[in-house]
C-alpha cells in the first residue's frame, strides 16, 4: 500500500520531530512518500527527505501554499491521493484544520489521533479523555489519518530519498490571508519539548503566572495552561494543555495549581514524570502524579525556582 504523509512546516523550515513520529506509524501502513508544501518547501523536503524509511518526498513550492490556509493544501492532497491508499499527517493544529478538509473532497472520513496501527483498515484511537481506546475499522477505500505523535518514536535522520518538485493544484479561491499575529518565544515547542510547567486556575492571576514562566526558564522548559487558566485569561491560547488543547509528552511536566480535571489529564498521560504541587491535598492530579508536594505554590515555587538557580 502507498502512503502520503503531510509533512509538517513552519515558516519554511521542517517541523522534524513530528513529522519523524508520524513516519513512523505511517511506515506500518506501506511505502511512504512526504509531500512538503508551502510558499518555502525546499529546505524542509530536502530534511524530510533524510527520514529512514521515506521511499521519496514531492516538494510543492508555491505562494498559494503560504500563509497556513488550509483550502489550497486539501485542494493539492485531494488531488495527489489518487495514487495512494493512505493520506496521513500528525495531529497538530495545521492537520485538525487540514484533514477533514481533504477527507470531504474524497468523501471519506477522518480518523483522527491514532496511536495504534493494527492493519491497513484498522487502527485504534483514545476517547473519553483517553479513559477508554477504541477500536475503528474503515471501508473507505481511502483513509485519512492523523497521528498522536506522542505515541511514536522518531523514525532515524540516515535516509537520502529522492525529491520531486511537483506543481500547484488549481487555486480553490475559498480564503485569502489578511494577517498574522505570531507570539514571540525564546522557549521550547510545547508539543516536543523535554519539561513542561503548567499552570491552572490556582496560579490566581495573569501577573503571578510570572512564577510558572519564570520556573520553566529555570529548567530550559515550555510554559503551559490548564483551559480554566486560559478561559480566566491568564494565560494564551496556544499555552492550553488537554484534550481541547495540546497533547504533550514530555520527560517532565510540573503541573501548579491544577486541580486534575479529566480533560487536562488527556493531555499529559503520556508524560514520563508528572509532579503536582497543590494546596489541595485532594486534588485528582496527585492520583496521576509521580510526585506530589502538597503545599501554597505562592511559597514553593519562589524557593523551587531559587534552589534552582
Amino acid at each position: 500500500m502507498a502512503v502520503l504523509l503531510i509533512a509538517e512546516i513552519n515558516d519554511g523550515a521542517l517541523a522534524f520531530d513530528a513529522t519523524a513520529k508520524a513516519a513512523t506509524a505511517a511506515k506500518e501502513l506501506g511505502e511512504v512518500t512526504i509531500l512538503a508544501c508551502g510558499a518555502s518547501a525546499a529546505d524542509a523536503a530536502a530534511e524530510a527527505a533524510k527520514i529512514d524509511g521515506v521511499a521519496k518526498v514531492l516538494c510543492a513550492e508555491d505562494a498559494l501554499y503560504g500563509h497556513r490556509l488550509a483550502e489550497p493544501v486539501a485542494a493539492l492532497v485531494a488531488e495527489l491521493a489518487k495514487d495512494y491508499d493512505h493520506v496521513v499527517a500528525p495531529a497538530t493544529t495545521d492537520a485538525k484544520n487540514i484533514l477533514p478538509r481533504i477527507a470531504a473532497l474524497l468523501d471519506v472520513m477522518v480518523i483522527t489521533d491514532i496511536t495504534k496501527v493494527v492493519d491497513g483498515d484498522t487502527f485504534e484511537r483514545p476517547i473519553y479523555a483517553g479513559n477508554a481506546i477504541q477500536t475503528v475499522k474503515s471501508s473507505d477505500a481511502k483513509k485519512v489519518l492523523s497521528v498522536r505523535t506522542s505515541t511514536f518514536d522518531a523514525a532515524g535522520a540516515g535516509n537520502s530519498a529522492p525529491v520531486e518538485t511537483i506543481g500547484a493544484a488549481a487555486d480553490p479561491a475559498l480564503s485569502e490571508w489578511v494577517e498574522d499575529k505570531v507570539a514571540e518565544s525564546d522557549r521550547p515547542e510545547l508539543t516536543s519539548a523535554g519539561v513542561v510547567v503548567s499552570g491552572g486556575r490556582g496560579v490566581g492571576s495573569q501577573e503571578d503566572f510570572a512564577l510558572i514562566e519564570k520556573l520553566a526558564d529555570r529548567l530550559n522548559a515550555a510554559v503551559g495552561a490548564s483551559r480554566a487558566a486560559v478561559d480566566s485569561g491568564f494565560a494564551p491560547n496556544d499555552w492550553q494543555v488537554g484534550q481541547t488543547g495540546k497533547v504533550v509528552a514530555p520527560e517532565l511536566y510540573i503541573a501548579v495549581g491544577i486541580s486534575g480535571a479529566i480533560q487536562h489529564l488527556a493531555g499529559i498521560m503520556d508524560s514520563k514524570v508528572i509532579v503536582a504541587i497543590n494546596k489541595d491535598g485532594e486534588a485528582p492530579i496527585f492520583q496521576v502524579a509521580d510526585y506530589g508536594l502538597g503545599a501554597d505554590l505562592f511559597e514553593a515555587l519562589p524557593e523551587l525556582t531559587e534552589k534552582l538557580g
